[in-house]
């Protein structure tokens, strides 16, 4: 019989905000404090209107191609880890163009990056979504 548990908050026994979950195959267990992503967003590179986000204060425009996206919370230290997934709709074949993204500064409030395309020459895109995972302080 499957049961439906509704609550506003779940608090751990030994750490308030740590709570381990059994994981896949029932043999391990997973932290969901540690597990979710602390900053999140999708936005165009031609402007810096958030279409949707979490835990993003705002976006700045340095330049073709280079964001700061500053948090709302900070992390704890800039040790954490992120990835950008970058979409070109429109240009010159944008289906082949190679994309990479150039990590420029991690601050505890904020990151710096340039998306960049064929050579390491910096453009705007059309989706920018950067994705963090760490600790917040």
């Amino acid at each position: 019989m499957a049961s439906l548990l509704k609550v506003d908050t779940l608090t751990g026994v030994t750490t308030a905000g740590s709570i381990s979950v059994t994981g896949e195959g029932n043999s391990t267990t997973t932290n969901l404090q540690q597990g979710l992503a602390k900053v999140w967003s999708s936005y165009s590179g031609s402007g810096t209107t958030f279409r949707d986000s979490f835990n993003c204060a705002s976006a700045t425009d340095n330049g073709t191609g280079d964001y700061t996206n500053s948090f709302i919370s900070n992390m704890n230290n800039d040790d954490y880890s992120i990835s950008v997934g970058i979409r070109l709709d429109s240009g010159a074949n944008p289906a082949y163009n190679s994309r990479s993204v150039e990590l420029k500064t991690f601050a505890t409030g904020s990151i710096r990056y340039v998306g960049q395309v064929g050579g390491g020459s910096a453009s705007d895109y059309d989706h920018t979504c950067p994705q963090i995972h760490g600790d917040l302080a």
